[in-house]
């Protein structure tokens, strides 16, 4: 290495990578022995190469900012977070080709991760520990993406105008004895999206046009806010059911704000479907991209993340469902006790979005 190389690793740590490429393509040195070269420069007077593992994120949840915390503390490993909706991010990784910074992507979505493992942008994840850690059913069939929780769509109804036992599925919220009963947010919610997605996997485009219909002929009031607006809606008496994430219902009842916690203590949560095709559920998960330059980082970040202290801390912490079923669930959640949930491939819901963008349109869901 020449003094022009070690200027550029000393004041130039953005391109360590593409000199690591460099060096390992044209010269025959062991990985193990480069890495320890450049550590032992400490010795000469020169900074030892930081440590690094590029993150692009569509989550925006304070508990994934704890783990980094606790990956970096635990790692000695800095995670580099950049920000933006799934769209954008699988855009821009597709863009920089092989020279992007991004190590993963992590998004909510199943359809989104499938989407962006058909954009040709990640890699498969070949670990162990990842494999132990993480089900089947829970991770991209050949592992290019893995679950790192998931989150069930159910119905929300007022505990005091509405009896459990009145519920049962959500084809039946499109019953006209639901009619002025019944609040939703706008169809541009890829949450909504994806149930309907899911519903037309299993019963057909026809039928979730009718279902469409008959919701939207329910309608309380024009569809509006966010998730927490929904069940603030029934808390208020202006419906009486609406659908939900369960997470929130968590994250209300733990809010600091009076009035989420006053609205989630007058909600009760249903899981529908549970005598035929199941709740809807969707999931979270992190994907090695095709061109990561810090692999081996990458992989422990994952192999993090689905450990049984991680999981516990994002049950604990946003009260969503584990994906390593060694992990605890927050005792919310066990108070939910177990539930029946759909019986379909993540991908199905990306293969159907698009009808149910226009079923929604069509059916005058806005």
């Amino acid at each position: 290495m020449n003094d022009i190389d070690f200027y550029l690793v000393v004041h130039y740590p953005a391109a360590i990578n593409d000199f690591r490429e460099i060096i390992m393509k044209n010269f025959a040195i062991p990985a193990r022995k480069f890495l320890a070269a450049l550590g032992g420069l400490w010795i000469l007077g020169f900074p030892a190469l930081a440590q690094e593992v590029n993150l692009y994120s569509a989550r925006h949840y304070e508990s994934d900012k704890t783990l980094y915390a606790l990956f970096e503390k635990e790692t000695g490993i800095k995670v580099n977070v950049v920000s933006a909706n799934a769209p954008e991010l699988i855009e821009r990784i597709k863009r920089e080709g092989e020279a992007t910074n991004a190590d993963l992507f992590l998004t909510v979505d199943g359809g989104v991760l499938h989407t962006a493992r058909n954009a040709g942008i990640l890699q498969p994840v070949s670990s162990p520990a990842i494999l132990q850690n993480v089900p089947a059913a829970l991770r991209d069939r050949e592992n290019h993406w893995i679950g790192i929780t998931t989150r069930a769509r159910v119905i929300v109804y007022s505990r005091a105008r509405v009896r459990p036992d009145a519920l049962s599925t959500y084809e039946d919220l499109a019953s006209p004895k639901w009619k002025g009963k019944l609040v939703a947010r706008p169809s541009s919610g890829l949450y909504d999206q994806s149930l309907l997605a899911s519903l037309i996997a299993l019963n057909g485009e026809e039928k979730a046009r009718m279902w469409v219909k008959g919701v939207v002929a329910n309608f309380a009031r024009p569809p509006k806010g966010n998730d927490r607006s929904q069940a603030k809606d029934i808390a208020a008496g202006l419906a009486d059911v609406a659908l939900m994430n369960t997470y929130y219902i968590g994250q209300m009842l733990n809010s600091k704000d009076p009035e989420e916690v006053k609205a989630a203590q007058e909600v009760g949560l249903f899981f529908p479907n549970q005598k035929t095709t199941g709740a809807h559920q969707n999931i979270s998960g992190v994907a090695l991209t095709k061109h990561a330059r810090n692999r081996e980082n990458a992989i422990r970040f994952i192999e993090f993340l689905t450990s049984v202290p991680a999981q516990e801390r994002l049950s604990a912490d946003n009260y969503e469902f584990p994906t390593n079923p060694k992990a605890r669930k927050h005792p919310l959640l066990e108070r939910w006790g177990t539930f029946r949930t759909q019986d379909i491939d993540f991908s199905e819901l990306s293969k159907h979005n698009a009808t149910a963008i226009r079923l929604f349109a069509e059916g005058g869901w806005k």
